[in-house]
């Protein structure tokens, strides 16, 4: 390196000048590299973020955050387009300075939304935020008072009264992935990080914020789809479930109560911290496919005949053959009055009289007792004992005479159907109906349910198994019946036992259901373990007071 004297300072040639300045080029370009790696690791991180949140109030106030993180900006606002695409809704509002947090999990905002069209119908283009919404355009104020084309008269209220100096402004508009403008996300007061002084927002950052606000727009525009299809589907269950129950008038409500109850009993679980049901615990995630399977228990009833679903009484069809018995004892009497009548003409020469008429009342008094033991048989609400049943056979071997011919009284399948022990449905109907959880679990284990509901087929279709292996559709112990058909099956018996809205027998009282379940306890056909806790936490008598008459909670304490 050549240099020379200058009494007592050294002079750098033209080649050490030029080296220095090279070395400090590079330094420069190495340091605004590795800042422009950082933001694009940041941006890269944030994106990775906003896609991995869930929970739609907390990524609106995540977009907000990173962009102010981004820009160094002491406030911001995030607007969301309504579904009619004529407003922008106020989302979040935050302001460092003034220590402002509004929207999402904060505070509710009750600011009234902003016009993207005038009274006249024209676009207005004088409030910022609406501008960007309608042309897509970035807009980069230095200072708002100073601004031309937009009025800031509000935001010049809004200093007077805070005392706050709103300057700089970045407003920048959100698209999505169909390049639709879904919201705006609007910036403020930029502040340099080394004095904290009000800056105009750079170049840089604005490019850095719309690549954010990109970002956020489809993360946004990912979670209102994921959230419409769940709203959808939940909607789309009850409505099935409505369906089903509609289906039959005695029926209405028993999904929605037995839905409930599961609920009810799940929640409870869940704040157990000793004993057996300390071990489960239920997230949202699992509460939520509970949920789904209880609404869905019933569906395979969509299948079910009606006149299967809503027999009433034993000898329910179409119509109730009971009006037909009655009938054919009335043509029983009729006949045999009208043969005693005869009797007594010839033995009279032909004149009636005032004869004693002691065996004729007997008769039909003997006939009147019979047609009403067949009424009360008819109705199902009492077991038939044995006795019961050999009564119904003597007068089923009761001859009647229609259109000249010999007939049974009682026809064979009505006499069938007077012998069923208990309840109004014979086997064949029995079967009808069990067959319903065989087609919940056909129909519903072919609908390709998202992974956190892959259960929901299992646990709805298992609601009438029972832990001794007795029950159906597939005779499944405790050993693989899992605890959320343990619940809902619960539910299932202690609704069908106190349902006040079955034609063929008054709902239990309280006493009288708990007096059943415990026997099904001792059976093995209910869940020792949940009972105990539906008896412990009072989950029967919340129950009881919303959806059971008064005259069926006789008792309160078990």
């Amino acid at each position: 390196m050549k240099t020379k004297k200058e009494g007592q300072h050294i002079v750098l040639t033209d080649n050490e000048q030029i080296n220095r300045m090279l070395n400090r080029l590079v330094s420069e370009v190495r340091a605004f590299t590795e800042d422009q790696l950082d933001h694009i690791r940041r941006l890269t991180q944030i994106g990775a973020a906003l896609s991995a949140e869930k929970n739609l109030d907390r990524l609106l106030e995540m977009i907000v955050d990173e962009a102010r993180k981004f820009t160094h900006a002491s406030g911001g606002t995030l607007y969301i387009m309504s579904d009619d695409e004529t407003e922008l809704h106020f989302a979040i509002v935050q302001n460092d300075s003034l220590n402002v947090r509004m929207g999402g999990t904060g505070d509710r905002i009750t600011w009234p939304p902003v016009k993207l069209r005038n009274e006249d119908g024209t676009e207005n283009h004088t409030n910022v935020s609406a501008h960007a919404a309608i042309s897509g355009e970035v807009v980069n104020i230095p200072d708002v008072y100073n601004a031309e084309g937009f009025n800031f008269e509000g935001t010049r209220r809004f200093d007077a009264q805070t005392g706050y100096r709103s300057r700089s402004m970045l407003v920048v508009p959100m698209r999505n992935h169909e390049n639709d403008i879904i919201g705006v996300l609007q910036l403020l007061n930029a502040q340099d990080p080394s004095t904290n002084e009000v800056i105009t927002f750079s170049r840089e950052s604005e490019k850095m914020t719309e690549s954010l606000a990109s970002q956020a727009a489809v993360a946004l525009s990912n979670n209102r789809l994921i959230e419409g299809l769940e709203n959808l589907l939940e909607s789309f269950i009850t409505s099935i479930a409505t369906v089903v129950d509609e289906k039959s008038p005695y029926t209405g409500g028993h999904v929605r109560r037995v839905a409930e109850l599961t609920m009810a009993i799940a929640r409870k679980i869940n704040g157990v911290r000793e004993g057996p049901l300390a071990d489960f615990n239920f997230n949202e995630e699992q509460l939520r496919e509970l949920r789904t399977a209880a609404w869905l228990h019933d569906v395979g009833k969509i299948t079910t005949p009606e006149h299967v679903v809503d027999k009433a009484t034993k000898l329910e069809t179409i119509c109730d053959r009971i009006e037909l018995l009655k009938a054919r004892f009335e043509i029983l009497k009729r006949d045999y009055e009208i043969e005693q009548l005869k009797r007594r003409l010839e033995e009279q020469g032909g004149e009636p009289s005032g004869c004693s008429a002691e065996g004729q009342d007997a008769f039909v008094e003997a006939v009147k007792d019979d047609l009403e033991f067949l009424i009360n048989a008819n109705m199902g609400g009492e077991f038939m004992a044995d006795e019961k049943i050999e009564r119904l056979k003597t007068i089923s071997e009761r001859m009647l005479q229609l259109n000249g011919q010999l007939q049974p009284l009682i026809l064979k399948d009505e006499v069938y159907n007077l012998s069923i022990r208990r309840g109004t449905l014979n086997r064949e109907e029995r079967d009808i109906i069990n067959n319903h959880a065989a087609v919940t679990h056909k129909i519903l284990s072919q609908l390709p349910f998202p992974k956190k509901l892959r259960n929901v087929a299992q646990f709805a279709a298992a609601h009438h198994e029972k832990l001794d292996g007795t029950g159906y559709p597939l005779g499944l112990d405790d050993s693989r019946l899992p605890i959320q058909s343990r619940i809902l099956a619960l539910a299932d018996v202690f609704e069908a036992l106190t349902a006040k809205d079955r034609p063929y027998k008054k709902g239990k009282t309280l006493s009288e259901a708990m007096k059943i379940m415990a026997m099904m306890v001792k059976d093995r056909h209910i869940d020792a373990d949940l009972f105990d806790l539906f008896l412990k936490e009072k989950i029967y008598l919340d129950y009881a007071r919303r959806e059971l008459s008064a005259q069926q909670i006789d008792q309160t304490e078990f």
